[in-house]
């Protein structure tokens, strides 16, 4: 496909300048006539030079991206051309999402290749189809820009911020000092006992075991963990509150990220996760489950789930987390709430699962309402 570029239209105005002095000076009709030849002529010569395949272009990604997070794209073109060209490179991009470096102007020489890269952040989770490629660049004598289409449809899934997780791991494998995967140690309390051990300075008074010091004839430490094996259901309340927006993505989907990435760490510490998801009904349900894979069934599980522009019901929600989970439970419940109401209606059902589960209520706060009471000017 070819498109007129800036010179091209420059050119064509020359002719309409004569056609307009016509009617006072007739014999500028021939030079009008000859200008309109030759500018159809050169315009014929430049797009034929054209023609041929002057680049190849490839494109590698992952298959699955973070809501919210740059995720990297690689382009690579190879030139087939006997000059530079200067290309301007696009991607259809899918509803929601965004790519501030696009287009891409790329410089490329002759018979080389050039790989570049660029970010996609998209803002909405689910399957999707990154479009094709469209690269456009100057013709021979600058008349044309050439615009070439190459097919590159492919399919991705937007889950949750699953960057984080990655980021968490690679803290516990460095072994940092605060890094959320290093197995805490507690010296007492509501903790499993693990082992006896030697005292040591540093140690808590009533940690010693007075009858294994009488045995051994030195003093001796109880050491315990923290405990393991418990059930944790995360509940995210996907109703019209949680459909408000900040930082560009939903309440929702903060509530989702953080939920993941909880998920994880109680996964690898051993315990027991499920999910649970409602607005007017059930979304989703996946009962507590442990092992490697807990977290992966709980993304596969939600990252095609979305807030509705509705009344969440938590009461029946609660309902069926009574009825499916008898084990003790805690359950960590996301939800906003912005008056009284809704708070007295919240603590009236959350009654329903004491005494055999442990609720935990995360609420989100209003950073605008936050600024103004601070007397910041709140964020656009």
């Amino acid at each position: 496909m070819l498109v007129p570029n800036r010179s091209m239209v420059w050119l064509a105005v020359v002719p309409v300048i004569l056609a307009a002095m016509i009617p006072f000076d007739e014999s500028m009709l021939w030079p009008m006539l000859a200008v309109d030849a030759g500018l159809v002529v050169l315009a014929a010569l430049d797009a034929l030079l054209t023609r041929g395949k002057a680049v190849t272009v490839s494109r590698r990604c992952a298959e699955v991206f973070s809501i919210g997070r740059p995720n990297h794209v690689t382009v690579e073109l190879r030139s087939q051309a006997r000059r530079r060209l200067k290309i301007e490179l696009t991607c259809e991009l899918f509803d929601d999402a965004s790519a501030p470096e696009l287009p891409l102007q790329i410089n490329l020489r002759s018979r080389r290749r050039a790989v570049e890269r660029f970010r996609i952040i998209p803002r909405k989770r689910g399957a999707h189809v990154l479009g094709d490629i469209v690269v456009r660049f100057p013709s021979l004598l600058g008349l044309w820009k050439r615009q070439v289409r190459f097919p590159a449809a492919h399919r991705i899934r937007v889950y949750p911020d699953v960057q984080q997780v990655r980021t968490w791991e690679l803290l516990a494998r460095q072994d940092r000092q605060h890094s959320l995967m290093r197995t805490t140690r507690r010296l007492g309390g509501e903790s499993e006992f693990e082992q006896l051990r030697d005292y040591s300075r540093d140690d808590e008074f009533r940690s010693i075991d007075w009858k294994a010091t009488a045995r051994r004839g030195k003093l001796t430490a109880r050491q315990y963990q923290l405990e393991s094996n418990q059930n944790l259901i995360f509940v995210l309340d996907a109703g019209r509150m949680m459909t408000a927006e900040s930082e560009g993505i939903s309440l929702y989907d903060h509530s989702l990220n953080a939920c993941l990435m909880l998920a994880h760490v109680a996964a690898r510490g051993g315990d027991r996760i499920g999910l649970l998801s409602f607005a007017d009904q059930v979304q989703a349900f996946v009962p507590p489950t442990g092992g490697r894979k807990a977290g992966q069934r709980l993304i596969q599980a939600s990252y095609a789930l979305h807030p509705e522009i509705v009344e969440s019901d938590a009461e029946q929600a609660f309902g069926l987390l009574n009825s499916r989970v008898r084990q003790r439970t805690m359950v960590v419940i996301f939800t906003s709430i912005v008056d009284e109401r809704g708070a007295d209606e919240l603590l009236r059902v959350t009654r329903s699962l004491f005494p055999r589960h442990l609720p935990l209520i995360v609420l989100f706060r209003d950073l605008d309402v936050d600024a103004l009471l601070e007397g910041r000017t709140p964020a656009a």
